[in-house]
């Protein structure tokens, strides 16, 4: 009976020892896909890293060319503004010189016709009729006089009018070329405005792009490192009966104290389990191990504070955080001897 119980005890350990090692291969097999899918995520990171720089910089010179545009529109509207200004007085001008015009023309002929009525328009008729040398001479050149101040005033009336229409139409010319480019301009600053929101709205769509990448990635390095764990949980259960099992972390007494930990980077951003907002110098860790509030110094990092906790930190483990994913990538996983400090 001790013969055939011990054979039976020995093949549950051979069947045991085989689904062990079968669960094993799935485990180790699939570490190499989240390592792909994190190499092809930080590449495609890169990408629209690249694509999100020369956007931001498109999109700054289309600010300064749309502010240059809405400028020269400002100043082609006052130039258009003042033009019709003159336009608008050039007309008040011009109905003025044809009512002088005529006003003058009117008089001329009232004159002429009170010359005749008054028969002083004949000069040998005023030479006739005048009974001193000096009165006839007088006679002529108020006749002169008369006749040439009607005629000058008339004469220059008319010169008026000619130049106010000259002007006239010299600015209307100039209006319509102002209001030409006025219109050019304000269709320059459309096409601009447009081309700034659209460039806006590639950066977002880059943003939200980038923050998807990420969180896919923080995804991708929480199944490898539950992978790891998992294959390092097997390989346990299968050694432990040849290998002691290892003693856990010792948990921090207060004081300054060195530990040696496995730190991993990430760069979620969000509130910690502390309720700060996460940021450099935030510490992901193991409560039971470090306790939340502790200050430590981590070589190659600098310093920071345990504020937050993880569902895959659990003993001598850490997290810390970067600004951007790159800085977590080139962090990774490593091993280093911190200094807790309370």
């Amino acid at each position: 009976m001790r013969g055939c119980s011990s054979q039976l005890a020995t093949r549950r350990v051979a069947v045991l020892l085989g689904l062990t090692a079968i669960l094993a291969l799935p485990a180790a097999g699939g570490a190499a896909a989240p390592s792909d899918a994190a190499a092809e995520l930080r590449q495609q990171d890169t990408s629209l890293a690249a694509k999100e720089q020369a956007a931001t910089q498109e999109l700054y010179s289309l600010e300064a060319r749309l502010a240059a545009a809405r400028s020269h529109l400002e100043a082609l509207t006052a130039r258009r503004e003042a033009a019709e200004a003159r336009l608008t007085r050039l007309r008040i001008e011009l109905d003025v010189a044809w009512q002088s015009a005529y006003i003058a023309e009117e008089h001329l002929g009232a004159r002429i016709r009170q010359l005749y009525q008054q028969g002083q328009l004949d000069p040998v008729a005023i030479l006739l009729g005048a009974e001193t040398l000096d009165e006839a001479i007088g006679g002529l050149d108020g006749l002169r006089s008369i006749a040439s101040g009607d005629r000058d005033l008339l004469r220059k009336v008319r010169q008026a009018r000619a130049e106010l229409t000259d002007a006239k139409t010299r600015v209307l010319a100039r209006v319509a070329a102002l209001r030409e480019a006025e219109s050019a301009a304000e269709a320059t600053a459309a096409a601009l405005a447009a081309a700034r929101a659209e460039r806006t709205t590639y950066l977002a769509q880059l943003a939200r792009q980038r923050g998807f990448n990420a969180r896919r990635l923080e995804r991708v390095r929480s199944t490898a490192r539950a992978a790891g764990e998992h294959t390092e949980a097997l390989e346990v259960s299968r050694d432990e009966a040849a290998a002691p099992v290892s003693a856990p972390a010792p948990a921090y007494t207060g004081g300054e104290q060195t530990l040696t930990v496995t730190s991993t980077g990430y760069a979620l951003r969000g509130r910690t389990a502390s309720g700060l907002p996460t940021g450099w110098g935030i510490v992901a860790v193991d409560p039971s191990v470090i306790p939340l509030g502790t200050r430590m110094t981590i070589p190659g990092y600098g310093e920071g504070v345990a504020a937050d906790t993880g569902g895959a930190v659990r003993g001598a483990t850490i997290d810390l955080w970067f600004p951007i994913v790159a800085q977590a990538l080139a962090w990774g996983r490593r091993t280093v001897t911190i200094t807790l400090h309370g």
